[in-house]
């Protein structure tokens, strides 16, 4: 089959990746799926920002030549010995967590997403910039009828994601929530939040985000270190720069929650803990997702009519779609299909 793999991860550099891209065409071969495992058609995938941090070096590779894409809708073709919840036809999607334990204290207290032995799609396994991807069929979704593949991709990661960050963060109802940075993941998360009577202020220093989010019913729009005109009650951080927490702190009322939603995150500066904290004030993490927050953002984000913008790009143009998405040229969500 055709893929594309992380051959030598690099920072990007607009110069270099023009003759020394990370992401590399080759043929593999076929996958064929094991015991509980299914195999799909790939038809749509995501280009996410951790597929950035992996080209870049930011997210160590786990394996030599790592095959991307964890944002996968597509169609069963094959299905393993022990199957009971796909048959061959089934439209399914694939997500970044594939693998969970199931016996260790997280696990049994439903917090899936922090078990120690969690494996990870295009990280740990390969994943969709090919033809076809296989999983375990009980970490696999059904894709509501409401998206076709290529606005369906992006809610497998960017919208699921997004959306455990929005339940940590705790916005009270009728709300102010900040959003800082507004691409794929955030514009999927504001049209949830304003769905659940929130009021949402953007802060991005891009240009298509700020239309966007305009777009999309923003009550404030400014850079990220603009204060807003009314403190926040919640803020989730998707840029990955830890320039931007102490303004969102700064931003914050008192008892509100900074949650920040990416898997990598340059340095924080040094805070002052009365200026930045006190006051009940909580500055948290959010760690991938269980299978219980892409079912129920799944069908939230139908019930909603979510729109979702969406970047396409062919399969054999990938590499393009990655240096895009790092000069910020993206608008919403990049998909190869």
């Amino acid at each position: 089959m055709r893929a594309w793999v992380v051959h030598r991860p690099r920072r990007y550099d607009p110069a270099a990746w023009r003759t020394e891209h990370p992401l590399v065409r080759t043929e593999k071969p076929d996958p064929l799926p094991g015991p509980h495992e299914i195999r799909i058609r790939v038809s749509a995938c995501g280009v996410c920002r951790t597929d950035l941090h992996l080209a870049e070096g930011d997210l160590p590779p786990r394996r030599p030549d790592t095959l991307p894409g964890h944002e996968i809708v597509g169609t069963v073709d094959m299905v393993g010995t022990e199957c009971q919840r796909f048959a061959a036809g089934d439209r399914v999607g694939i997500a970044w967590l594939r693998y969970t334990c199931g016996e260790c204290r997280w696990c049994l207290r439903h917090r899936e997403n922090l078990c120690p032995s969690a494996r990870f799609t295009g990280w740990d396994a390969d994943g969709g910039y090919a033809e076809f991807a296989v999983v375990d069929e009980r970490f696999a979704y059904r894709i509501p009828d409401t998206f076709d593949d290529e606005h369906a991709a992006p809610l497998l990661c960017a919208g699921i994601i997004g959306f455990r960050a929005l339940r940590l963060a705790d916005c009270p109802p009728g709300g102010r929530l900040g959003i800082y940075g507004f691409g794929a993941s955030a514009h999927l998360a504001a049209q949830v939040a304003r769905h659940q009577g929130a009021d949402i202020y953007v802060f991005t220093r891009s240009a298509h985000g700020k239309e966007l989010a305009r777009e999309l019913g923003a009550s404030f729009v400014g850079d990220p270190n603009t204060p807003p005109p009314q403190p926040l009650d919640a803020a989730v951080i998707f840029a990955p720069s830890g320039d931007i927490v102490p303004a969102a702190l700064a931003a914050l009322d008192r008892g509100g929650t900074v949650a920040i939603a990416g898997i990598h995150l340059t340095a924080i500066p040094q805070l002052d803990y009365v200026d930045a904290l006190f006051g009940e004030r909580v500055l948290r993490s959010v760690t991938a997702n269980t299978r219980a927050d892409g079912e129920e953002f799944l069908r939230i984000a139908a019930e909603a009519k979510v729109v979702v913008a969406t970047s396409p790009y062919p399969f054999d143009a990938a590499d393009r779609a990655l240096t895009d998405l790092a000069a910020g040229r993206v608008r919403g969500a990049a998909v190869l299909c």
